[in-house]
């Protein structure tokens, strides 16, 4: 400003430098009659003044450019405020257009920019470009525009392939763009916005991660149809959930996939929920007693009871189930496998909220149930032996519909523990004790009979040499056996073959000439046995009884040649009726 009342001055003044500078100087001479008279002569400065008066424009027109450009740097916006000369704004109107004072749309990018008097004219301000960081976005306010219609708390949003013109004020205020929140947003990135128009606000982004999916309530009609999508599920079999199609006010009935998303929060609420397996646990809460048995010294079986309290574990899902099954008070304690399918999650979020709420609401509640009214017809030992697998498989029939009702879909359900009375058990422990003595004692026998067998083994090792020979001994003793057994038999029959044939010759012969033979028969084998005993003598024999007086004679005289004694063979020969030598 200083620069142009300088300017203006020097304008000014320089028609009257010729004024101000003296151009000639009078002074007194002596003329040829001698007497004084003025005489003018010219200055040299007087040469100079258009000099001067050039010089002085030169300087007011540079006084005058220095108030009329401007230097925007590289990362900053130049905003005008017009001061001077101009009308003034409608009533309500923030934002000026050319020839109006007050804040323009007009704002100067980066570079030079020179407009005469600019300076003056306008108040000049420098404002750091908008930048939007990874991860946020930007909330936009318009100060000027169209007023919101009824009802309508945020602008209308922009189309895609108009957003860089929303971001021109001159166009935004021309082309109905609307004062106050905007719907749009500025995804992450740098923008040269007037400041004098927008507000922008920065807020975070929305991260789906894996394994969820986004919800969304809509608190804004994006399209001019208001369309309602059909209802998949019904809660409790009568409450209907309305969902909504994408781009009306209500729950969409498509969900977000795991992404980021620049979403307008004041818009659009999102509910993150977790489409993975979960497991709910339905533990603790209760006494557990126990009774437990002792063998004595003397084999005798004990018994003696105590008690722990089962708290819920901090991730439970809730306590166990109590059933009342034959009178017995029996906690049943559950694992349940929960999943929120994709599909499903628009449901479960217009119905109950989110997931805690569906455990909390309805799943539980109906798991609770179901197990009771199941176990009160089973027996209580079922939930142990081999109809187990029958109660889980009908309390997981029973309890999938329930859960569909909230939208989750139940995979699983497993009697983790069934706390049966330690009364009902005594009679099965004292049995299985029993027999797992009764097992250890056989064991412990076997053990005995095998270690014997094992000694008996490595002595028979160490004697192996002399039990080969006893036992080929033996063999050969059996063998002799056998042999005379075999002998004595061809004996008797030899003896009895005999005797028959004797009794042939008795009924054929008399006895006294079947005895003679006999005899003869022995004496003539014992003579073939042995030759020597035989000696036939120079003697002649002979007899009138027709008996075995030759042969007494013989033998007789073999004796003698034999060897023997004289009397014996004198007895032997008087014995004989006549012997001629």
């Amino acid at each position: 400003m200083i620069q142009l009342f300088l300017a203006l001055l020097i304008v000014i003044l320089i028609p009257l430098i010729p004024r101000m500078v003296p151009q000639k100087k009078t002074r007194m001479i002596t003329d040829a009659e001698g007497k004084k008279v003025k005489q003018e002569v010219d200055l040299a400065l007087g040469k100079s003044v258009r000099w001067i008066q050039i010089s002085a424009g030169v300087v007011a027109a540079f006084l005058i450019f220095s108030t009329s450009y401007v230097i925007i740097d590289s990362n900053s916006i130049g905003h005008l405020k017009r001061i001077y000369i101009g009308k003034s704004m409608e009533p309500g109107q923030i934002i000026a257009f050319d020839g109006q004072k007050g804040p323009q749309a007009e704002i100067l990018p980066p570079g030079f920019h020179f407009r005469l008097l600019l300076n003056v004219l306008y108040d000049v301000e420098e404002s750091p470009v908008i930048e939007i960081k990874e991860g946020n976005y930007g909330y936009l306010v318009a100060k000027d525009g169209m007023p919101l219609i009824k009802d309508q708390y945020l602008a209308d949003a922009w189309p895609k392939d108009q957003f860089r013109n929303m971001l021109d004020a001159a166009y935004f205020l021309k082309n109905g763009g609307q004062k106050g929140p905007q719907l749009t947003v500025l995804p992450p990135g740098k923008y040269r916005l007037n400041r004098y128009l927008f507000d922008v606000k920065p807020a975070k982004g929305t991260d789906i991660p894996a394994g969820f999916v986004g919800v969304i309530k809509s608190n804004v009609q994006e399209t001019a149809n208001w369309e309602t999508a059909e209802v998949p599920h019904e809660l409790a079999g009568s409450l209907a959930v309305p969902l909504v199609k994408k781009g009306s006010v209500g729950i969409w009935d498509e969900p977000l996939q795991p992404g980021r998303y620049y979403l307008n929060k004041v818009a659009y609420n999102v509910t993150k929920v977790d489409t993975r397996v979960q497991t709910w646990n339905y533990k603790g809460g209760y006494k557990r007693r126990y009774i437990d048995l002792q063998v004595t010294q003397d084999g005798k079986i004990e018994q003696k009871e105590r008690s722990d309290e089962v708290s819920i574990p901090e991730n439970a899902a809730d306590s166990a189930i109590f059933t009342r099954m034959e009178g017995w008070l029996v906690p049943q304690e559950l694992r349940v496998q929960v999943q929120v399918e994709p599909k499903d999650a628009p449901f479960l979020v217009a119905s109950v909220g989110n997931v805690a709420a569906a455990e909390d609401k309805v799943v539980t509640p109906s798991i609770r149930s179901v197990v009771r009214n199941i176990c009160a017809g089973e027996k209580v030992l079922s939930l142990i032996d081999e109809n187990r697998a029958g109660v889980e498989g009908k309390i997981e029939a029973a309890v999938i519909p329930e859960g569909q009702k909230a939208g989750v879909t139940i995979k699983d359900v497993r009697l983790v523990d069934s706390v049966v009375p330690p009364e009902l058990l005594v009679a099965r422990l004292r049995e299985q004790l029993a027999g797992q003595l009764q097992e250890t004692f056989k064991r412990e026998k076997d053990a005995q009979d095998q270690r014997i067998q094992t000694q008996k083994a490595r002595a028979t090792a160490d004697q192996q040499p002399e039990l080969v020979a006893a036992e080929i001994r033996v063999k050969i003793a059996e063998k002799d056996k056998l042999a005379a057994k075999l002998e004595g038999e061809g004996e008797k029959l030899k003896l009895m073959e005999i005797a028959r044939g004797q009794q042939v010759q008795v009924e054929v012969l008399d006895q006294d000439r079947v005895m003679q033979l006999a005899v003869l028969e022995k004496v003539l084998k014992a003579a073939v046995e042995n030759p020597d005993i035989v000696k036939i003598p120079q003697t002649l024999v002979t007899g009138t009884t027709g008996g075995f007086e030759g042969a007494a004679a013989i033998l007789g005289a073999s004796n003698i040649a034999s060897g023997v004694p004289r009397g014996t063979q004198q007895r032997t020969a008087t014995n004989q009726p006549s012997t001629t030598p």
